[in-house]
């Protein structure tokens, strides 16, 4: 009988592509505090990639801690500028300025995925793409978030491109699922390999 299979992750979007792709799994959300655990990367040269997989792992390793035996899904997302990275907006202000900090300029989305089991990492992956936004005047940002609502404080860049947020890009450069936050087919194949899933 294969293992049963855990998304340590409230995420609503890596929810669904776990759904539409037809896996059957649970949702154990991680209790960390991701700000903790991202502090003593700050000043260790750790690249926006590594933040991301480092978070992952905490997630991954903390629900697989309370979970014997299951596989564990741990997932986060960096969004990097040059060396600065950007964090969930806390407010429609903060998505404002984000965005439009963001305008004409191309960014980095890093997604990392993680498998663990009985508290050891079994496999981990981390995907980036990269996102050119189209020089945005304050007057549109303003009517996109009106349209959006708080949708737009649920993602780092303040935007899902699977819908109105497409409308800031002028090119994108990497996988969807990377960009949504789960890199789904790597992730598939070592689910295949590991005999969790079918194939």
């Amino acid at each position: 009988m294969p293992a049963k299979l855990i998304l340590a992750s409230a995420s609503p979007h890596r929810r669904k592509l776990l759904e539409d792709a037809g896996l059957d799994f649970d949702v154990a959300p991680a209790d960390i505090d991701e700000r903790a655990a991202e502090e003593p990367l700050k000043h260790s040269g750790a690249t926006p990639a590594d933040i991301a997989q480092v978070l992952a792992e905490a997630k991954a390793l903390e629900v697989s801690a309370r979970n014997p035996s299951a596989i564990v899904i741990g997932a986060d997302q960096t969004l990097s500028l040059g060396d600065e990275v950007f964090y969930k907006p806390e407010d429609m202000d903060a998505a404002t300025r984000q965005i439009l900090k963001l305008s004409e300029k191309t960014h980095a989305l890093n997604s990392a995925v993680v498998l663990a089991r009985d508290g050891a990492v079994l496999w981990r992956h981390v995907g980036t793409a990269h996102l050119t936004m189209r020089a945005l005047d304050p007057a549109f940002v303003g009517r996109y978030l009106s349209i959006v609502g708080d949708r737009a404080l649920s993602s780092v860049g303040g935007y899902q491109i699977e819908g109105p947020g497409v409308r800031l890009f002028e090119k994108i450069e990497g996988d969807f699922f990377t960009i949504v936050g789960l890199p789904m087919l790597p992730m598939l194949a070592e689910l295949l390999k590991l005999g969790v899933i079918d194939g």
